[in-house]
């Protein structure tokens, strides 16, 4: 697939072939919800939590003598039907959401949403992203000058198009000079993943990084061909 390749002033200097096999993948919507779903129940923080009759404080002795009173029997002041104390079928912090999905299955959703971007022009390639200073204002210059939509839509407070900036390696400048940035995170390369690709539009990739997500995603795979070659003969 030939893509066009821009450089920071939003201009187009040359074309480039995008690999086939991170770029040009059979899209599965099944697969890739099926990985998303997995993805934000795996991120998913169990906040919620009532105390049992066992965890209740209190209630060690028994509150009268179990007849002659006139009362109802009562065993402890911890009991469920007490003001006070404990919750019946409430929910508590060993609820586990956490769905396991195969390496593989994650891997061939990763680059279904990368070849579905390309597809539906929604990735701009850069020949480079470097700047000099962590300056916020540099880094909108940057993107105003490139052609995603609504041109000048960072200043002016508008429907603003989400983009995901993949960098090939950890830069601290670039990072700080973004985040500030509202419908504009950054990511490494050797992070990506299906739930953070669809959290946005647009993707904005320097050429390194297209080589770094084929150095981690498709040259394990080769290498587990080889030693199962190997374990064969």
């Amino acid at each position: 697939m030939k893509y066009t390749v821009y450089n920071q002033q939003g201009k187009r200097i040359s074309e480039t072939l995008l690999p086939k096999e991170i770029f040009e993948v059979k899209i599965n919507p099944d697969l890739i919800h099926q990985v998303a779903v997995s993805q934000m129940a795996n991120r998913r923080r169990v906040i919620a939590h009532t105390k049992t009759r066992a965890e209740v404080r209190g209630g060690g002795r028994k509150p009268w003598r179990q007849k002659g009173t006139g009362r109802a029997r009562a065993s402890s002041i911890r009991s469920p039907i007490w003001r006070g104390g404990g919750i019946t079928f409430g929910p508590t912090k060993a609820r586990v959401f956490k769905k396991k999905i195969p390496k593989k299955m994650r891997r061939k959703a990763l680059l279904m949403v990368l070849s579905a971007k390309a597809k539906e022009k929604m990735l701009i390639v850069l020949n480079s992203l470097k700047i000099e200073k962590p300056k916020t204002k540099l880094m909108v210059n940057i993107l105003d000058k490139l052609p995603l939509p609504r041109p000048h839509a960072w200043r002016q407070g508008e429907k603003k198009a989400s983009s995901l900036l993949i960098l090939p390696q950890k830069d601290e400048i670039i990072i700080r000079a973004s985040r500030n940035i509202s419908e504009v995170q950054t990511l490494e390369a050797r992070n990506l993943n299906v739930l953070d690709l669809l959290s946005f539009k647009y993707l904005l990739i320097p050429k390194e990084a297209i080589k770094v997500i084929k150095e981690t995603f498709l040259n394990q795979r080769t290498k587990n061909k080889e030693q199962r070659t190997k374990l064969s003969l």
